[in-house]
């Protein structure tokens, strides 16, 4: 099972990957894993992202790329795995078919988890961090809107996405992924 989860901060992606990925015995791996990982591992890769992090600055798409292409090659991840949040936009999944092709790997769907705005920022909030607060969450979801609405449109123009309301409960939106994953 190769899948690629989209969806807004707060939509629920990493709840059902980490559902999924227990399932059917692959890897959940999303960004931010990756960068705490490789930092934590002091890799090469990971370095170079600390010295982004620790500056409060963006980890730029290139390192995020490598560092991806670096964990897609891991032996855990050859019988598939379920990618939360990435890629973020067009350049980055234009990045990832071709290192799929190289690898010999495609993915089998995109899921979107779609999710009201105002249900995401009630949901953050509830999460009581500190970064959390309405006008910060607003503007994540805008800039999440701006960055991924033409990766919507791309994955859906090659017939690849699905998506799920991710405005139901917990167990409905897992049990809605495993008929698709089954399909």
């Amino acid at each position: 099972m190769r899948l690629i989860f989209l969806g807004p901060p707060g939509a629920g992606k990493g709840t059902q990957a980490q559902v999924l990925a227990r399932s059917h015995g692959v890897p959940h791996i999303s960004t931010g894993d990756i960068l705490r990982a490789a930092v934590s591992a002091q890799t090469e890769l990971g370095q170079k992202a600390k010295g982004y992090m620790d500056r409060g600055e963006l980890v730029p798409d290139d390192l995020i790329l490598d560092l991806v292409g670096s964990r897609l090659e891991e032996d855990d991840a050859g019988s598939g795995w379920i990618l939360d949040g990435f890629p973020r936009n067009v350049s980055q999944a234009k990045f990832l078919d071709i290192l799929l092709e190289q690898m010999n790997q495609m993915y089998e769907c995109v899921v979107n988890l779609d999710v009201p705005d105002e249900v995401i920022v009630s949901r953050l909030q509830e999460r009581g961090r500190a970064d959390d607060n309405a006008e910060v969450v607003r503007k994540r979801l805008s800039v999440y809107r701006e960055q991924t609405a033409p990766l919507i449109d791309f994955y859906r123009e090659r017939q690849m996405l699905v998506s799920i309301d991710g405005n139901q409960p917990i167990e409905q939106v897992t049990t809605k992924l495993t008929e698709i994953v089954a399909a």
